[in-house]
């Protein structure tokens, strides 16, 4: 015994405690619970423990599943199983179909117990005349024998050679009986055991490395449990209630790219958005990452489809684009495909900016410039194509355009923001320039290709906006009073890029915009939503998915707010016209080649060997600003009603330059810009002096709120 001494609160005098020693019982407990410990910390022995569990398993395991296969031959639970399994499954046609199925079966099974029956009752019957129709032929081959050989005694010889037979069958038997009995439970043992051991019945920490599935291969089996276990609880019913059916909710599993693809089928009570909503769990329980696991919905109504990676398949890199790969690399505005990069399956994707006004967005840092830049990198390609850029980050990301770019703006102040405007409102000016040759022109089909190359008026122009966030969160003014950025009626850069979305297209006059962080501020619904392709990289939430591609491709799937920051750069969900999509399928993940400042460099030195020389030009010389209302007024002075056609004349005797062009369909334009209307007069169209001042207040009160 030892002892202690301790203090107690109501004295501070030291106290003899005593404390008992271990008793032998618990030194031999606790000695055996470290020998345990350090058992089980060793390899070798957890290595045996594996070994004896998994040879354990598939014995028990195999007798579950030869009793099971026993049972069901013996007795119409597959046909009950396969009815539940259809009735959980909503598929009525399937359940009566099995309970034909069953019914032809249990009157199979009673004719065989009614023949059974009938057996045992002529058995004996059937023995006799057996018993004596042998005795019978035997006694008559004894009669030829002796017959023959003239000695009767060979008359009982066929009975003795039978006699001797079954006396030798008894001698064999007797000798191989024990050790059948001693080998038939090894026997069944040894069965059962290769049974389970064929179908892996040991769990999966067990199981040998080459043999566990659950870590890579997606199976009818893994994909069940895993919906299984999401924790829906009207699902986990119905796929409890399949049982072994489970896999009937399953499409076969495909192979696409370097993961699989599969439909499942949700039964009724289950939603596809509580699926959907349910990603990180239902990747986890499949043994991937959330970023491994792509969900979307198809055409087919209660489906989901699934897009599964390779573990790690994503996190490498797709290859050098094809641009750099072929040194006579072409393109067509009209006909071409850029090679943008690759779906998830693998495949090329292939972009048609053929009159496509484009957006890409996303957070800073994640490729945006580089992949807006790849599309510019192909189509620079087509000689026909002239391109206008205004780069509002100003860092050199464009600057290999020099001399193939007609203008080239590079810098993130008001300044630039103010020359990118002009840049912009020269595009609407020669939008409307084209609108009205087109229309004097009498074409029917637009802009055909065979006039884009041969007429410089009709050449494909592009104008690329990079970081136009700038721009529209801009708050400077220009002379006019009018500012820059914002999005109201006033605002000079937003309305350009809202009269080339409208009107651009047919005459190819397109816009490209790289933007950054999406909202309402610096990115207005009016002017994302004119875009025929919606890009994006990376976001931080589902609300600012659904600015950048439009609610429904983010309601049926699309989720860039999924994708992981710094690791996904240059991974795209891109939806809109121009891009391949599978069918029923919005959107599309598309991983983009990388062309670095320096092979970008290099490709652009192959364009302008093809090229003309292009002066590219830092600041587009725009002239003063033209008031066209402040024009119309004066030409119609104090005159109630002036005709149409006059009204034209003098605008263009007025500025002739500026109105060559213009006809009654763009004056009516300037009027509805500020919800006025021409007016007729005898038939014959006229411009009411009261439209015009009406006009010119409702600009006035504009102005006055934008200041």
């Amino acid at each position: 015994m030892s002892v202690t001494l301790i203090k107690t609160p109501d004295d501070a005098h030291d106290v003899p405690a005593t404390v008992p020693s271990p008793t032998r019982a618990e030194r031999r407990r606790a000695r055996y619970l470290r020998i345990t410990k350090a058992a089980l910390a060793d390899e070798r022995v957890r290595a045996v423990g594996r070994i004896a569990v998994r040879h354990a398993s598939y014995t028990v395991g195999g007798t579950k599943v030869a009793a099971r296969r026993i049972w069901d031959a013996r007795s119409s639970s597959r046909y009950e199983r396969m009815i539940r399994a259809a009735e959980a499954a909503g598929l009525m046609d399937e359940v009566k179909e099995w309970e034909q199925r069953a019914a032809a079966w249990r009157a199979a099974r009673h004719r065989r117990r009614l023949d059974m029956l009938q057996l045992m009752i002529q058995a004996p019957k059937a023995l006799a005349l057996a018993t004596v129709g042998g005795a019978g032929v035997l006694l008559l081959l004894g009669l030829l024998l002796a017959w023959g050989s003239g000695d009767v005694r060979d008359v009982l010889t066929p009975v003795e050679t039978v006699i001797d037979l079954v006396r030798l069958a008894a001698f064999v038997g007797g000798i191989v009986w024990d050790p059948f009995l001693l080998a038939a439970p090894w026997t069944a043992l040894a069965t059962v055991w290769a049974l389970g051991r064929h179908q892996h019945t040991a769990p999966q920490w067990a199981l040998p490395v080459s043999a566990r599935t659950f870590g890579d291969a997606i199976t009818p089996s893994i994909v069940v449990v895993a919906f299984r276990d999401l924790g829906i609880s009207p699902l986990r019913k119905a796929i409890d209630g399949l049982g072994d059916m489970g896999a009937a909710m399953l499409s076969p599993i495909k192979i696409a790219g370097c993961g699989v693809e599969v439909d499942v089928t949700l039964p009724s009570g289950v939603s596809t958005e509580e699926i959907q909503g349910r990603r990180r769990k239902l990747a986890e329980n499949l043994n991937r990452h959330e970023h491994e696991v792509f969900i979307s919905i198809p055409p087919a109504p209660r489906t989901v489809r699934l897009w599964i990676a390779d573990s790690g398949a994503l996190d490498e890199p797709i290859g050098p684009s094809p641009l750099m790969a072929e040194e006579d690399v072409t393109a067509d505005y009209y006909t071409g495909s850029a090679p943008w990069g690759q779906n998830l399956r693998g495949d090329a994707a292939g972009v048609s900016v053929f009159q496509r006004h484009i957006l890409l967005t996303g957070l800073s840092n994640q490729g945006k410039t580089a992949s807006l830049r790849a599309l510019a990198l192909w189509l620079m390609f087509d000689v026909t194509v002239d391109f206008y850029i205004g780069d509002l980050k100003g860092v050199g990301d464009w600057r290999p355009f020099l001399g193939l770019a007609r203008v080239l703006i590079q810098g993130p102040t008001d300044d630039h923001v103010a020359q990118v405007t002009d840049m912009v409102e020269w595009g609407v000016d020669e939008m409307q320039k084209r609108i009205a040759l087109l229309e004097e022109s009498g074409a029917t089909d637009g802009v055909t290709r065979e006039m884009a190359r041969t007429d410089p008026r009709f050449r494909p122009i592009v104008l690329i906006v990079d970081e136009a966030q700038v721009a529209y969160g801009c708050g400077a003014k220009s002379d006019d009073g009018r500012p820059y950025g914002g999005s109201k009626a006033t605002s000079r850069y937003f309305q350009a890029v809202k009269k080339i979305h409208d009107q651009g297209r047919a005459v190819n006059v397109t816009i490209w915009e790289g933007t950054q962080d999406p909202t309402d501020e610096n990115l207005p619904k009016r002017s994302r939503e004119g875009n025929h392709i919606r890009g994006s990289l990376v976001l931080g939430t589902e609300s600012q998915a659904k600015m950048a591609l439009g609610e429904a491709p983010v309601d049926a799937g699309a989720a860039p707010h999924k994708l992981r920051r710094g690791k996904d750069r240059g991974t795209l969900v891109v939806a809109g016209e121009g891009i391949p999509l599978e069918a029923g399928e919005s959107s599309v993940t598309v991983r983009t080649h990388f062309i670095s400042g320096e092979d970008a460099a290099v490709l652009t030195e192959r364009a302008r060997a093809r090229r003309e020389d292009v002066a590219t030009v830092h600041k587009l010389e725009v002239v003063a600003p033209v008031d066209h209302l402040a024009d119309l007024a004066a030409v119609v002075g104090r005159e109630k009603r002036v005709r149409t056609t006059e009204v034209i004349h003098r605008l263009k005797t007025r500025n002739h330059a500026v109105y060559e062009h213009w006809n009654g369909a763009r004056l009516k334009a300037l009027l509805a810009e500020y919800g006025e209307e021409p007016g007729t007069l005898d038939g014959y169209p006229v411009v009411k002096l009261e439209s015009v001042e009406r006009a010119l207040d409702e600009r006035a009160k504009e102005l006055a709120e934008a200041q």
